[in-house]
C-alpha cells in the first residue's frame, strides 16, 4: 500500500466505552476525520483455543501516513493483548469527501 493517499481503519474493541474513547482520542488528536462503531460478533483463533466475543467495529477514515501514529494511540488505549488495526487504501472519493478530510485530518 502506497505511504499517500486515503484509507479506512478497521479495529475492533472490546466493548462501546472503549470504542468510544478510542475513538474520540483519534477525533481530538486530528488522526482521523470520522469513526463509525458497528456492534460485531466476532469467532477467532487465540492462544490454540477457538473463541467468541460480542465487539465493536471502528470504522475511521485517515491517510495512509498517519496509520503508525494512529497505531501507537490505540496501543496506549486498547485492552487487548494483541488488537488488530488494519488499513484499507481508498481507490476513489468524491471531491467534496476529499476536501473535508484535508481540512479535517492533520
Amino acid at each position: 500500500m502506497s505511504k499517500s493517499g486515503y484509507c479506512q481503519l478497521w479495529l475492533t474493541c472490546a466493548n462501546k466505552k472503549e470504542a468510544n474513547n478510542i475513538a474520540k482520542t483519534l477525533l481530538v488528536k486530528r488522526l482521523v476525520a470520522c469513526a463509525k462503531q458497528i456492534p460485531v460478533n466476532s469467532d477467532f483463533r487465540w492462544k490454540n483455543n477457538l473463541e467468541h466475543n460480542n465487539e465493536v467495529l471502528l470504522i475511521m477514515e485517515s491517510k495512509v501516513d498517519l496509520f503508525d501514529k494512529v497505531e501507537n494511540e490505540v496501543a496506549k488505549l486498547h485492552s487487548y493483548e494483541t488488537f488488530v488495526l488494519e488499513a484499507s487504501p481508498v481507490l476513489k472519493i468524491s471531491q467534496k469527501a476529499q476536501a473535508w478530510l484535508e481540512k479535517e485530518i492533520k
